[in-house]
């Protein structure tokens, strides 16, 4: 009791979660095995001396290359000339970039800037849609980022669980679709009911320019699948074929240049250099975890209460939404996933459908005070304040919630494409 104390005061002090990971897991084995504390640099390493692994930084790095490239603006020019025109189709605009942006760079907190700074703006001045809204829509599908193929997330939770990080980011598309169209239900009847003006009907010279010159962005994650289905390369692989076509991309529109390259090395370094920190102290906990025996306890508690996997689902469900609250997305992932993993495929529960499960109620957190990263972000590039954001949020949360009970009680939502692809039986 004494180290949860410990890791909920370091937490609560705004300590970095990499400290409050490591200290943990240190004064832990300190007091309980401290013969072992000799090797504990070499656990660090080990953990992160990882071939899959590499996969994160070659994305990270991807990501950046795009995003400096300047593709985003013509994303949302082809999406604005696809549904733009509808009844708040800015609304629309704004998802169908999402998913774009998600295949690039992954990450919820970027989507969640690059949109809340150019889309949302915009949603009010031209389609009438309300500040708060218009932010809330920006905040809630930044989700589609971390679950939208490739992930990041996708590739933690693949090497925690031991399992492809193929079948992981097959798994995702049809979750990602469905949150996509949630939204899109949402935005239809806002529109309708707030009676929100149409843009005029794009021609098709315009149509056409614009969907020339978003190919090159929508190649990316044709390229990334199409590799990895196809066994060209493997997911780890895909990762430098990204940063190679988003190279090719940045130098043949010129908005990459070889003097910005330290720049985007630079940014993506300490990025990867974040992620692989928290990576590496939170082995330590792991380990600490491993010597007191903690997932075949918490696999026992479970089935102690139900061994109904139905049962077990929603109270991890709850368990999940509670600690995405609290924790940073890849935390959680470090800490739940040793524990859980064991619970949920003692039930019979597949390792790949438990991943979008872990990874759904994780992205909700993201857009839930007190520490949704999102929602601090998008107030403050919109420019809403908190309170108001958090409850124009709640109508949207609520909708996720719906696919999040979906994707957890209806398997084949996430099971059915790598199961077509043959990367699971």
């Amino acid at each position: 009791m004494i180290y949860v104390l410990l890791f909920a005061v370091l937490l609560v002090t705004g300590v970095p979660i990499a400290l409050v990971l490591g200290l943990t897991g240190f004064a832990h084995i300190s007091m309980t095995n401290p013969a072992t504390l000799a090797i504990m640099p070499q656990r660090m390493l080990s953990v992160v001396n990882n071939f899959t692994l590499l996969a994160i930084p070659l994305f990270v790095l991807a990501g950046e290359l795009m995003n400096f490239s300047g593709i985003t603006s013509r994303l949302i020019d082809f999406a604005r000339n696809f549904v733009g025109h509808l009844r708040g189709g800015l609304g629309y605009v704004n998802i169908m970039v999402g998913l774009f942006l998600g295949a690039i760079l992954g990450s919820a907190t970027a989507e969640a800037a690059i949109r809340g700074s150019t889309i949302a703006p915009e949603m009010e001045k031209k389609d009438g849609f309300e500040r708060e809204t218009a932010a809330a829509i920006t905040a809630t599908s930044s989700s589609l980022g971390p679950i939208f193929p490739p992930s990041i997330v996708f590739v933690l939770y693949a090497v925690l669980a031991n399992v492809s990080i193929g079948a992981m980011f097959l798994a995702g598309i049809v979750p990602a679709l469905l949150i996509a169209g949630v939204h899109f239900i949402y935005i239809y009847f806002y529109a309708r009911k707030k009676g929100l003006r149409k843009l005029p009907l794009p021609k098709i010279k315009e149509f056409l320019v614009s969907l020339w010159r978003a190919i090159p962005a929508l190649l990316v994650p044709v390229v990334i699948l199409g590799g990895i289905f196809s066994g060209f390369f493997t997911a780890t692989e895909s990762g430098a074929m990204a940063c190679l076509v988003a190279l090719i991309i940045g130098f043949a529109t010129r908005n990459i240049r070889l003097r910005d390259l330290p720049k985007i090395l630079i940014k993506a370094g300490i990025t990867t250099a974040g992620i692989s920190f928290i990576v590496a102290t939170s082995n330590i906990l792991g380990w600490s975890l491993a010597f007191e025996e903690v997932p075949r306890k918490v696999t026992e508690i479970f089935l102690a209460i139900s061994e109904n996997p139905l049962v077990i689902l929603l109270l991890i469900n709850v368990i999940l939404l509670l600690v995405g609250m609290f924790l940073d997305i890849t935390a959680a992932m470090l800490i739940m996933v040793p524990v859980l993993v064991p619970v949920v495929t003692s039930l019979g529960v597949d390792p790949i459908h438990f991943g979008l499960i872990i990874s759904l109620n994780l992205v909700i957190g993201l857009c839930t005070p007190p520490v949704g990263t999102v929602l601090f972000i998008t107030s403050g590039v919109v420019k809403v304040p908190l309170h108001r954001l958090v409850r124009a949020c709640i109508p949207l949360i609520l909708w996720m919630l719906v696919v999040l009970l979906v994707v957890t009680y209806i398997p084949p939502v996430s099971l059915y494409l790598p199961k077509l692809f043959g990367l699971i039986q």
